[in-house]
């Protein structure tokens, strides 16, 4: 009985198939670096973050938009726990929850918002959690904390303004400083403070730089640069043609 006769192979690939291979490695390499470059800006942040520990910078009579972003700083002042702000959709450990912000008068009349630290979702949108601050306000207490902004949401559909209407605390999503300068009808320096772990008056704090860290930038561009690689074996394997 004989064997059929083996059928030779070529390689002749397509217009179409390889035209379509070059647009999708172009597109997975480019994709590639893009992730990687944001790795390296995000790596780039948290060394800044990091820097900002190595010492404390007492602010004085300085604006807090005077020194740069995560600098540690202790600033004196008093709290005004009467208008505090709750900043809606922070989640911590997969928990949705709130930041606290409340006000610190400074001597000559700056207003600072200071982050006290997230505090969780007590199931009904009606009933706010407890976040009465247990200081005197009639006393100048002294706070170190990191200099940061305020986060900022992905979407325009994630924000929602103080509601302004004059019931205490708000809760706003993603706002503005304007839009909190107007809420409390009085200027707010630019930047607020993350209030340091050991800081009395607080709730959780864990503070880092906002996003996702570095190395999922980088794995992301790993596997862009993967799929370069398949569709070009992909090309090359459909691009044999038996004789």
């Amino acid at each position: 009985m004989s064997n059929s006769p083996t059928r030779a192979r070529s390689f002749s690939p397509s217009w179409p198939l390889t035209v379509a291979a070059v647009l999708l490695c172009a597109l997975f390499v480019r994709l590639g670096f893009w992730q990687w470059y944001r790795g390296n800006s995000r790596q780039a942040q948290w060394d800044e973050f990091s820097r900002g520990a190595n010492k404390v910078l007492a602010l004085d009579s300085r604006g807090i938009g005077d020194v740069t972003r995560f600098q540690r700083v202790s600033v004196t002042g008093r709290y005004d726990a009467e208008h505090q702000f709750l900043l809606d959709n922070r989640t911590h450990d997969g928990r949705a929850g709130y930041e606290v912000l409340t006000p610190l008068v400074r001597p000559g009349g700056r207003v600072v918002l200071v982050d006290r630290g997230w505090v969780p979702f007590t199931g009904s949108r009606r009933t706010l959690p407890n976040i009465a601050c247990h200081c005197d306000s009639t006393a100048t207490v002294t706070v170190t904390g990191r200099s940061d902004e305020l986060p900022t949401a992905g979407l325009a559909a994630g924000r929602a303004p103080p509601p302004g209407d004059g019931m205490w605390p708000q809760v706003t999503s993603y706002p503005t400083m304007s839009e909190l300068s107007k809420a409390m009808a009085r200027a707010l320096e630019p930047r607020i403070i993350l209030l340091d772990p050991q800081e009395p008056n607080g709730y959780v704090r864990d503070w880092h730089p906002s996003g996702v860290q570095p190395i999922r930038h980088w794995s992301y561009a790993i596997q862009w640069w993967a799929f370069a690689v398949v569709t070009v074996i992909f090309w090359a394997v459909a691009s044999r043609r038996e004789t």
